[in-house]
């Protein structure tokens, strides 16, 4: 099955090393499919997903929220959404 949109998130992490901390920045990509949206971890039966919303906090970065039947989940990410959002709200 082909996906119909992606969407670029990504996943910080900061780990403590003795007394140096490390930042890592673990680049995932979300898939929107004609039944689901798949994540690095999860997957979401599209009639599971009530919404997606997007908050900007500064620069060009935000997060989008996925709103769902088992709660809202989120995913910070840099760029624009535009396109996965009215992709989404097509399906539906």
């Amino acid at each position: 099955m082909n996906w119909i949109a992606v969407q670029p998130y990504y996943k910080v992490e900061r780990k403590l090393n003795g007394l140096e901390m490390k930042t890592i920045r673990d680049d995932r990509i979300m898939y929107l499919y004609a039944n689901k949206i798949v994540t690095a971890h999860r997957e979401f039966e599209i009639e599971d997903v009530h919404d997606l919303s997007f908050r900007q906090m500064g620069g060009d970065e935000g997060i989008l929220y996925l709103h769902t039947k088992q709660g809202v989940f989120s995913y910070t990410l840099q760029g624009d959404t535009t396109a996965f959002i009215q992709s989404f709200r097509d399906l539906t």
